[in-house]
């Protein structure tokens, strides 16, 4: 019998994730069963199983990964582009990340919603992870102290993900355009100039 090589097993995991992330983005969590979750990944019932108990327990999984995938990007950004480092990512949330296909949406418009009725397990996760975005968003803003930092970075964020969740709602170009526009001014007041 062939044995995997190490790390095999978080390798096929992490691609699970990602797959099943892609499919709540979608679908919503209420849109999608283990089937559809399975078929997205690539994987039978049995390997959808293999790393979950249950829908609930991916969901969790699928919610915390994107909530990383986004911290890991502010800090990214945060280090390529020094000062400017929160224009661009305004420029690139309310561009991009407003305009893409949902299965490459962002989750904290996605599915943040969609948390609130998830397991305390779940939603504990939530939380850990959706301090550390904030945590590297403050750490990027200019000037206050921290508390003052950490308070921008919360409304930093609930603005970038509501005015995401606005303008991919409307089905105007024009209407989303001009929320895009008025956000990413917003974020620069709010940010100090950032």
């Amino acid at each position: 019998m062939a044995r995997y090589a190490q790390g095999h097993k978080e390798e096929s995991r992490a691609r699970i994730v990602e797959a099943v992330g892609r499919g709540f983005r979608k679908q919503g969590y209420g849109g999608i069963g283990v089937d559809g979750l399975a078929r997205e990944a690539g994987v039978t019932h049995g390997a959808f199983y293999g790393h979950f108990r249950s829908k609930a327990e991916a969901f969790g999984a699928a919610v915390a990964e994107g909530l990383r995938e986004l911290r890991q990007a502010v800090e990214g950004l945060r280090a390529e582009h020094g000062k400017g480092w929160l224009r661009t990512f305004a420029a690139f949330y309310m561009g991009y990340k407003r305009t893409c296909d949902l299965g490459d949406a962002c989750t904290l418009p996605s599915l943040s919603a969609e948390i609130e009725r998830a397991d305390p397990a779940s939603r504990a996760a939530y939380e850990t992870e959706l301090q550390g975005v904030m945590k590297a968003v403050a750490a990027g803003l200019p000037e206050g102290t921290g508390a003052e930092r950490e308070a921008r970075a919360w409304v930093l964020l609930a603005l970038l993900s509501g005015g995401v969740t606005l303008a991919r709602a409307v089905p105007t170009e024009a209407t989303s355009e001009q929320i895009a526009t008025a956000v990413q001014r917003a974020v620069e007041v709010i940010a100090g100039g950032g």
